[in-house]
């Protein structure tokens, strides 16, 4: 931004030097801020210049097309309201490539990333794009307005695939949040689950040592019962044998 250093006389203008911090640096090139009122009383001026002078009537005509394409910046310093309207002078060749130098010294200064999403470098090309759209636009006022509908078109393009990307990421993130409370709810049944497992695994142990217990002893029940019954055949045998001899004994005499 150019700055000069004018005197208290000219309620316009004053030392800029206090602003360097207040105004971001761009590549448009803008004229010298002037107060508020101070911009007013000038297109006042104009506009009654324009009716009676109509040398200037494509001058004026310029300034107008340029204030719509490109807004003045409007900022307060010190309480006061200060306008800064984009220049209407013409850009030669040099400028041009001024102008190029600059956009390569600001990527390279605001370390801007030459690959991928960058917002510092789409502000410092948009801002070299409308640096050029005031070239076209001073030789050129159609030219300029249709490089304005071409420039529109593209930021809401971009504005519309950034708010596509927004959406996918906030539903990717749903998802992925929904995907992990999922696996937390999985994680706590199968915890659950392995649990009664192991509970079930302790009552089948139990039940199959009581059952082996009780195999054991209905075998050794059954053992003592198959011994005492094979004594008692033993015994009877031997009673038989006892008492058959003994009626022998008695039929002989």
């Amino acid at each position: 931004v150019a700055v000069t250093a004018c005197s208290a006389r000219d309620p316009g203008k004053r030392d800029f030097k206090k602003m360097s911090s207040t105004l971001r640096e761009s590549l448009v090139r803008y004229d010298p801020p002037m107060q508020a009122t101070a911009a007013k009383e000038k297109q006042k001026k104009a506009k009654a210049s324009q009716a009676t002078n109509q040398g200037t009537k494509g001058t004026l005509q310029t300034e107008d097309i340029l204030n719509s394409i490109l807004p003045p910046r409007t900022f307060e310093q010190d309480g006061e309201q200060w306008v800064q309207f984009v220049s209407s002078t013409p850009a030669t060749r040099l400028d041009v490539l001024n102008l190029q130098e600059k956009l390569d010294q600001q990527l390279k200064v605001r370390q801007a990333r030459e690959m991928g999403l960058c917002p510092i470098r789409e502000d410092i090309y948009s801002q070299c794009f409308d640096e050029l759209i005031r070239h076209v636009a001073i030789n050129c006022a159609e030219r300029g307005v249709l490089l304005t509908r071409v420039r529109d078109e593209l930021r809401m393009t971009i504005a519309a695939y950034q708010t596509l990307y927004e959406s996918a990421v906030s539903f990717g993130i749903r998802k992925t949040l929904l995907a992990e409370q999922g696996k937390a709810e999985m994680k706590a049944k199968i915890e659950e689950l392995e649990s009664e497992n192991e509970r079930l695994k302790r009552q089948l142990a139990e039940h199959k040592a009581r059952l082996d217990a009780a195999e054991r002893t209905e075998a050794e029940r059954r053992a003592l019962d198959e011994k005492r019954h094979a004594e008692e055949v033993v015994f009877l045998k031997k009673q038989v044998v006892q008492l058959k001899s003994q009626l022998e004994n008695i039929l002989s005499v």
